[in-house]
């Protein structure tokens, strides 16, 4: 008997970016995996986004949020709506992206081939430079930046062309399974933006799970459209989030090197930012910083397996049923 091939709910998150946004989905439409449902995960656009996308392709299933409380928040209603409506993973996805038709089959089959991976990842090029990495899965430390990505800028000679467990996996493109939500928790949106991805796969893999690239999987991504270049607004969510990872996982050696490192970094970042007038920006992060080792930490969500009667469940705030084609379910 052939088995059905896994349920997966393919979201795509959008925060006013509507022209980059169909570009997406048309690239998403093309994925040649057998059983996905393609969803905008609408973050409270302000520029007629889910219009013009429910013109553009009518049949396209959208899910609003009412209040944008970051890129972070999209995820968390991303994740809650796709284990609330019966799907085996959901795929979350950056709008700043093009892919492979067959990104979502490699994901799966990459996940499938044992049940302790939790977290898939693919090979990530530059979107204007096909032969240059941006990411070939993650890297966590505790310096002045949390994550790093193996291969950055990197041209591509084959040097990451097998699958291999990784610290975690970048949130552009992120293939999750339903055990790991159930074991691990919601994606936190404690982090607005920046090392949520991060957050959520320490969680994970301390409950025993794997993360893991799979390199035949492959997207194209435009880096940094969304939270822009070395800008102020994007460093200070930076220091904030890293701040925030710090006082969650650090033990006592993590501590004084992440110290040491963001002690010795910020002045050089100074005095590079100074010469182009962007000083505004090194200091914008010693103040995110600061605010997320000031902040009161909640625990990590909760995530509450649906019961077996129910297609449908709530976690840490409530999460709509289905919508049918073209049109927008919401999400408080």
């Amino acid at each position: 008997m052939r088995v059905a091939a896994p349920k997966v709910a393919a979201v795509v998150i959008n925060y006013s970016g509507k022209e980059v946004t169909k570009q997406a989905v048309e690239s998403l439409r093309r994925m040649t995996y057998p059983n996905f449902d393609l969803v905008v995960l609408d973050n409270a656009s302000t520029d007629g986004s889910p219009e013009a996308l429910a013109q553009d392709f009518p049949d396209l299933l959208q899910v609003r949020v009412e209040v944008n409380r970051g890129s972070s928040s999209g995820y968390a209603a991303g994740f809650r709506w796709a284990f609330a409506n019966g799907y085996d993973y959901v795929l979350l996805l950056n709008n700043d992206i093009e892919v492979e038709p067959d990104l979502l089959t490699e994901l799966v089959k990459a996940a499938e081939s044992d049940p302790k991976i939790c977290c898939v990842g693919p090979k990530c090029y530059f979107h204007g430079d096909r032969q240059r990495l941006w990411s070939a899965g993650g890297i966590l430390r505790f310096r002045e930046s949390i994550t790093r990505e193996r291969g950055y800028g990197e041209i591509d000679r084959g040097q990451f062309d097998q699958n291999a467990d990784v610290d975690y996996v970048n949130g552009c493109a992120i293939l999750i399974r339903r055990t790991a939500a159930e074991a691990a928790g919601s994606w936190d949106d404690l982090f607005f933006i920046c090392v949520d991805d991060a957050d959520f796969c320490t969680r994970v893999k301390r409950q025993g799970f794997r993360c893991v690239y799979a390199h035949r999987a492959v997207l194209y991504h435009r880096v940094a459209y969304t939270t822009g270049g070395y800008s102020p607004n994007r460093n200070f969510q930076f220091g904030r989030s890293g701040a925030i990872y710090v006082r969650r996982y650090a033990n006592p050696w993590n501590w004084l090197t992440w110290l040491a490192f963001t002690a010795a970094s910020l002045p050089v970042a100074w005095l590079r930012e100074a010469r182009k007038g962007n000083q505004a920006a090194a200091m914008a992060k010693l103040k995110g910083i600061l605010e997320g080792l000031r902040i009161s930490i909640p625990p990590p969500p909760r995530l509450t397996p649906p019961a077996s009667t129910s297609p449908t469940w709530t976690a840490d705030t409530s999460a709509s049923a289905p919508a049918g084609p073209g049109v927008s379910a919401r999400e408080p």
